[in-house]
């Protein structure tokens, strides 16, 4: 029998058929299966949790089927209250499937801590851009009998000399103690 012969005979195309119909049926019951089993069309709603405590931020996440991930918290805002979220993803409003992870930042207790760099016999000029690179800010500026002329002679903070590699909290104010080019 030719290949021909073979492709027009009653029996290929009935068993054609049964395959293309077995198909069909296959995929109708697998999309079936795959819209009962990924709840299809069923979502919960993101609550805004930017600015509540953690405690909070849980109640509401359990109350419409979400689940809480902390992520980071090292990032400090001084305009959230310690230990609440600043950050979600993803955002309030966003239509989610249940038991979705929402992941939320915290704000810290504080800004972290930043080694102070050795700044000694530096011009106040090179001094000043280092200290706020690292988030410090200069404070008061007092001069005292050096031979070098704006040189960095020492550090203080809150009165207390500070040496390099000491840590502070970022965004502290470093009072900076410089020569006024007399000698001693």
């Amino acid at each position: 029998m030719s290949i021909v012969k073979f492709i027009a005979s009653k029996t290929f195309l009935k068993h054609l058929g049964l395959a293309i119909l077995a198909i069909v049926v296959l995929t109708f019951l697998v999309l079936r299966w795959l819209s009962y089993t990924t709840n299809h069309g069923s979502f919960e709603t993101v609550p805004e949790l930017k600015g509540k405590s953690i405690e909070v931020a849980e109640i509401d996440l359990k109350s419409n089927n979400l689940v809480m991930q902390i992520q980071d918290s090292a990032n400090y805002n001084p305009n959230y209250p310690k230990y609440s979220v600043i950050d979600q993803d993803p955002p309030s409003g966003e239509k989610v499937k249940k038991d979705r992870k929402i992941y939320i930042t915290l704000n810290p207790s504080g800004y972290r801590k930043v080694q102070v760099p050795d700044l000694r016999e530096r011009t106040f000029r090179q001094a000043k851009p280092m200290l706020e690179a690292l988030g410090f800010s200069v404070g008061k500026i007092t001069y005292v009998d050096y031979l070098g002329k704006d040189e960095v002679v020492r550090l203080t903070f809150k009165g207390e000399k500070i040496n390099a590699g000491d840590l502070l909290p970022k965004t502290s104010k470093i009072d900076v103690v410089l020569g006024n080019g007399k000698r001693q």
